[in-house]
């Protein structure tokens, strides 16, 4: 109980800093909404051979793997803002409080999962004037698996973050980490038109996973379609995993 209070305590406080500087979320939905006007009309022709015959039918396509390049992409940098807090001293004024170590991270993460389910939110309502419909059921699974997504690979970057320490080391091993990781994922166009080679390795990828699960959601397969149910049971895992292994880190390195 104590652990759920110091949570949401911090969860609150970081919100409230969000909500401070809203900069940040118009900053990190920009980009994808320039995908969503200037790359996704352009795909129904090389969609076709998938059944793709309308422009909506692209868009429900498209928008899911942009969902979860935002979650890569957003997730896997927020330990910058953990490295400017210890620089600041923020971190060390905390520790001497009765917060738990684990509600320290925890709060952080949850902040992150809820500034990437607003950008999602904004993305979604922006192809709706192009034709995507989406069931709300299946809209609601789908943001639930980003969000564990957007967990999973939030508390990675703030245990490697704590691991490396430095903002000059962080950027290209993140860097090196996300793209192979959104080019094994499908987010711009999906596997099936990849080599043989190259979707036997991307079957091993967690986010691949997620842009299937979250397709056959937009698509309307949620009750039918065993990718829905294999991502969401996987990456509930994996979000655990790295929850655990982050928080002990956050532990040892934040006494």
């Amino acid at each position: 109980m104590k652990l759920l209070r110091d949570v949401w305590l911090v969860f609150g406080r970081q919100i409230l800093l969000m909500y401070r500087t809203p900069v940040w979320i118009a900053f990190g939905v920009s980009q994808p909404i320039f995908y969503l006007l200037l790359y996704a009309p352009l795909l129904k022709p090389a969609l076709a051979p998938l059944g793709a015959v309308t422009q909506a039918d692209a868009y429900r396509v498209f928008v899911p793997g942009l969902l979860v390049l935002m979650a890569i992409f957003g997730g896997l940098f927020t330990g910058f803002s953990l490295l400017a807090e210890l620089r600041a001293g923020i971190i060390e004024r905390a520790r001497v409080t009765p917060v738990s170590r684990l509600a320290l991270l925890l709060g952080r993460s949850l902040r992150d999962v809820v500034s990437l389910l607003i950008q999602a939110l904004i993305v979604t309502i922006l192809a709706i004037p192009f034709g995507l419909i989406v069931h709300l059921g299946n809209l609601l699974l789908a943001y639930l698996l980003l969000g564990l997504l957007a967990l999973t690979a939030s508390t990675v970057s703030y245990g490697v973050s704590l691991l490396i320490r430095s903002e000059a080391a962080l950027a290209p091993v993140m860097n090196t980490v996300a793209m192979p990781l959104a080019m094994l994922s499908g987010v711009m166009l999906p596997m099936a038109f990849a080599p043989a080679w190259l979707r036997h390795i991307a079957a091993y990828n967690p986010f691949a996973w997620s842009v299937d699960g979250i397709r056959a959601l937009f698509s309307g397969h949620a009750a039918d379609y065993f990718p829905v149910w294999k991502s969401l049971g996987l990456t509930a895992v994996l979000a655990a995993i790295a929850a655990v292994w982050a928080a002990r880190l956050f532990a040892r390195n934040v006494r």
